[in-house]
């Protein structure tokens, strides 16, 4: 059995920030008994309340100053030497999941405080008032045991990879998971009240708990998990949304692991979900998404013996950025995606007029990603797979030039070393998705959808592996398309920030470039995790015919609405007006 250490962060004490709500100013207008508690509303708790917690919590709650505010003058946490090394890392996925408060993408902090920007306006609108860096399932409890007494909107955040800001809120209290890094490895696993034990090897680890970490630890003895394809994804949050992964063609989602979880729920209590006990909230946090059931603490997964593999990097470009035919290939390529599928092929890829893609040294107009094959190191495995491909394609439309690049890698890990994430943050974008299935692929209308996004991603990442998953309990929550996809189709679209207008804009444009992809398989919704706030019919989107059933437990578990977010099931009955949350 192998065992990490928990981790925790030594914190100042409370005293030590300094005033956090210089910034904030309550609706004049607002009815704010049909409000969340708001800083500076006459609801808001007092200093003793909040001198409480910290206490109930062991000196764990943090009034903390916004991470770049020590690069404006006016601010009392200026500090030159400090803002040069914030600057440097603000970029850096790190630097945002290291920070109690900050998100990755920064319109979801109102762009307050930029650090790039030390002319624009900083205060703390825009972030949590306090946060409880919580550590241990009590510390949870505590954070909604308050929040629910007093009427505070309570969010949660782990490292902040949040495409749709859910781990944000101006003026609330945030729960902090991110030390929750537990990991223990099993050879076999009982869930708690259940009369068998599951055979085979699980690993139980913290609810904020990193993709990176978890793959560093399991390769010790050999093992890894379906995890997804960035170190800094933490479980709850890839959990609860479905979780996508390189190695779901083979074994399934991430949501299809989970063997257990402990959880504590709005009402403050701390409860074990599994097949044998409180099987509607099981159901309900394997894909019904996250901040909403209640706040993961720790959960159990299968754990797999590392495959072998073979990657192949790879693109197929022209100079000539104007080129038509690159679409007509787009199209051709698209439709052999449920071919690779059945070869057992997974990975990522991009159609583009301008390539830039991480980690693929090209330019041009074309396609380009990476590959993966399992359980074999002969590099002819996956060049005999795309021989008839390639054919075709020199055939059809010849001058492209043509980058192939095999590898053999022994262990899962050592491909997931050059492959994972390594895009940049703290800046402002958007991302919008679609599934697709194999009809939407093989239609004469793909490669004008994929053309419509200008660079349009198609991931590999669902497959037999998916389609044939048996989660523990006979179903989860997560969408059910997720059966039926081939590929998961997304773009992004940055913008400037501190520019309202330009933030609108971008929201509409990347909806509107996406609508075509929607009309390709209009039944089969999207992925909660990879997409945006404005997507239409959100709720059948991403839950399709589950979002009913979801919403009956969310109305049993959460009848106070302790956790909101959007778009989030059961959200229907509050609005953000400015940074006020209220009943409508």
């Amino acid at each position: 059995m192998l065992t990490a250490p928990r981790l925790f962060l030594s914190l100042a004490p409370l005293v030590a920030y300094g005033n956090a709500f210089s910034g904030w100013h309550p609706r004049a207008d607002s009815g704010e008994a049909a409000c969340k508690a708001f800083p500076g509303s006459a609801g808001w708790p007092s200093d003793a309340a909040w001198d409480q917690l910290n206490s109930t919590t062991g000196g764990k709650l943090l009034r903390a100053v916004p991470p770049g505010a020590v690069c404006h003058p006016e601010q009392a946490a200026y500090d030159a030497y400090k803002c040069a090394a914030v600057v440097a890392a603000w970029s850096t996925y790190d630097f945002h999941q290291s920070d109690p408060v900050s998100n990755m993408w920064q319109q979801f902090n109102n762009d307050t405080c930029l650090p790039t920007f030390p002319d624009g306006p900083c205060s703390s609108s825009g972030y949590p008032a306090y946060v409880v860096n919580a550590t241990t399932a009590l510390d949870v409890k505590s954070g909604l045991d308050f929040a629910r007494a007093n009427n505070v909107r309570v969010v949660v955040k782990s490292t902040g990879h949040d495409y749709q800001g859910r781990s944000q809120a101006p003026g609330a209290l945030s729960i902090w998971v991110h030390h929750m890094q537990n990991l223990e490895t099993h050879t076999s696993f009982q869930p708690q009240g259940c009369r068998f034990t599951i055979d085979g090897t699980a690993v139980t680890v913290g609810g904020g708990a990193q993709v990176g970490y978890i793959l560093d630890e399991l390769l010790k003895i050999n093992q890894t998990i379906v995890g997804g394809n960035s170190k800094t994804v933490s479980v709850g949050g890839y959990i609860s949304g479905g979780g996508h992964s390189p190695l779901a063609p083979f074994y399934g989602l991430g949501v299809d692991q989970v063997l257990e979880m402990e959880v504590v729920t709005p009402r403050g209590d701390i409860t074990i979900a599994n097949e044998c006990q409180n099987q509607d909230l099981f159901w309900a946090l394997r894909g019904g998404g996250g901040s909403t059931f209640g706040v993961i603490t720790e959960m159990t997964l299968i754990s797999y013996p590392t495959p072998p593999l073979v990657g192949l990097d790879m693109a197929l470009l022209t100079a000539d950025l104007n080129a038509s035919y690159v679409w007509d290939m787009a199209g051709y390529l698209l439709s052999q995606f449920p071919y690779f599928d059945s070869k057992g092929v997974s990975g990522y890829s991009i159609f583009t007029n301008n390539l830039s893609y991480p980690g693929v040294d090209a330019s041009g107009a074309g396609f380009a990603g990476y590959f993966m094959i399992a359980n074999t190191q002969d590099t002819n495995d996956i060049l005999e797979i795309w021989a008839p491909i390639l054919d075709h394609v020199n055939q059809t439309w010849p001058g492209l030039y043509t980058i192939l690049a095999p590898v053999a890698y022994p262990r899962f890990q050592d491909w997931f070393g050059v492959h994972y994430d390594q895009g940049s943050a703290g800046t402002d974008g958007w991302v919008a998705s679609h599934l697709l299935d194999a009809p939407a692929l093989t239609k004469n209308t793909t490669a004008d959808a994929f053309k419509a996004l200008g660079s349009g991603q198609a991931y590999l990442v669902a497959g037999q592996g998916v389609k044939n998953a048996k989660p523990r309990g006979g179903s989860n929550s997560v969408n059910p398309s997720w059966r039926r996809t081939i590929a998961h189709a997304l773009s992004s679209f940055q913008f400037p920030p501190l520019n309202q207008t330009a933030k609108i804009e971008a929201l509409a444009s990347i909806n509107e470039r996406t609508d075509p992809l929607r009309q390709l398989s209009p039944d089969m919704g999207s992925y909660v995790n990879e997409n945006n706030p404005a997507e239409p019919d959100w709720q059948h989107s991403f839950w399709g015919d589950n979002y009913d059933r979801l919403l009956s437990i969310k109305l049993e578990v959460d009848p106070q609405d302790v956790l909101w977010c959007h778009p989030c099931v059961g959200n229907e009955g509050w609005e953000e007006i400015g940074y006020q949350l209220c009943r409508v």
